[in-house]
């Protein structure tokens, strides 16, 4: 069971220098994820005067987050593994490829990256305001954690089976190509309930710079939930006990 695989880790990880090093490249992929596919939704509003959302709107948020993403993964790789999520860091945890102690690392590097975003946009826009994640109207809390669950679940799976497993071969540029494709189909497929996060970094930032906390809960359990799930189906049965690997940080 992956579960077996999981490590602590050691106190000094946190002032070794290749840990740092990925911890900043982690914060630098999260800030340009975050300053694009937040920034977009800016613009959006200013286009159209704070108007309705409609469904250009959300082709446009489904391609910008891709787009961003596929960046942001790409210029991690070789130096943190790319994350660029609090989630996909937990469920490659969960399969014993990264100590909790560089996970706890990653995760603050991954939070201040996307808050920092949102107060660099907060600037660059003179005052506008960093919309936070919020449900529609008509979607419980509820809907919204299934939908969190299967989202992150779907992008997680992706990145182990692109980016983690043993036997992906030489892949190159199609790991980051299809961690953005999936997050942009499920932008298309969730945005429009509850903003189809899948990333608690991406949900944090705004509700810091806006201070709006509502349902904020949500963006947390769904994801992490679902990364967890992805990790245990995908480590369990894809992964055999004879290709598992610890994965170097250059790999993931």
């Amino acid at each position: 069971m992956p579960i077996s695989r999981i490590a602590i880790g050691n106190p000094s990880e946190f002032a070794q220098a290749d840990a740092l090093k990925a911890a900043l490249a982690e914060f630098i992929s999260v800030l340009i994820f975050v300053f694009a596919g937040e920034g977009s939704g800016m613009a959006y509003n200013k286009l159209t005067d704070n108007g309705s959302a409609t469904p250009a709107g959300l082709v446009a948020a489904s391609l910008s987050h891709a787009f961003a993403l596929f960046v942001a993964v790409s210029v991690g790789a070789n130096i943190s593994g790319g994350h660029v999520n609090p989630a996909v860091t937990f469920g490659a945890f969960i399969g014993g490829h990264i100590t909790l102690l560089r996970g706890i690392l990653y995760w603050i590097a991954q939070l201040l990256g996307s808050v920092v975003a949102c107060l660099l946009l907060k600037v660059a826009t003179g005052g506008l305001e960093t919309s936070a994640f919020s449900l529609s109207s008509g979607v419980g809390v509820g809907n919204a954690v299934v939908f969190e669950i299967v989202m992150t679940f779907g992008l997680v799976y992706t990145v182990y089976a692109t980016a983690v497993d043993p036997k992906k071969g030489n892949i190159g540029i199609v790991a980051p190509i299809a961690i953005g494709f999936i997050v942009g189909a499920n932008i298309l497929a969730g945005g429009a309930f509850d903003g189809a996060s899948m990333n608690p970094a991406v949900s944090f930032g705004p509700a810091v710079v806006s201070w709006t906390w509502d349902n904020q809960w949500v963006y947390w359990v769904g994801p992490l939930i679902g990364s967890a799930i992805a990790a245990v189906v995908y480590e369990t049965f894809f992964i055999t006990p004879s290709s598992y690997e610890q994965l170097p940080v250059a790999d993931y």
